[in-house]
């Protein structure tokens, strides 16, 4: 799994992209969440789901996906012994609060990222592991 997503690059390829870039940015994010945390009995919903819920729900639906994202980073790190920074009410504090001083969501972008590549990071590392496995099989005729 991929381990380094980047703020920087996120930003710029957004500017460059006029936004499509975001799209695919957290539909990847998503789709790797789901991965990493396997086994947890919940589920990432996509970008389009994220999308049209929002503007149903008049931007609320945004506000839940991005607790519940920062929520399950904090939840399956713990899960794997891994220590990140990110915390549901974290990210909605800083996307709530600090859209006051206009920096506020990227900082909470930034801590999602930097949480899921924490995740990947050790995803990666048990899977090393596990395809290093031998097996010896006796067989009697």
């Amino acid at each position: 799994m991929k381990t380094n997503r980047s703020l920087l690059v996120y930003i710029l390829l957004s500017v460059l992209t006029l936004g499509l870039y975001t799209l695919y940015f957290w539909s990847c994010f998503a789709r790797d969440m789901n991965v990493v945390c396997a086994g947890d009995g919940r589920r990432t919903r996509g970008v389009l789901a994220r999308i049209i819920f929002s503007v149903l729900t008049f931007g609320i639906y945004e506000l839940i996906w991005l607790y519940t994202a920062g929520d399950r980073i904090r939840i399956n790190a713990h899960r794997v012994g891994v220590s990140v920074g990110c915390t549901g009410g974290g990210v909605l504090a800083w996307t709530i609060l600090g859209a006051l001083i206009v920096i506020g969501p990227l900082v909470a972008a930034y801590e999602m990222m930097s949480g899921l590549n924490q995740l990947c990071e050790a995803y990666n590392q048990h899977l090393f592991q596990g395809a290093n496995v031998n097996v010896n099989v006796n067989v009697r005729a």
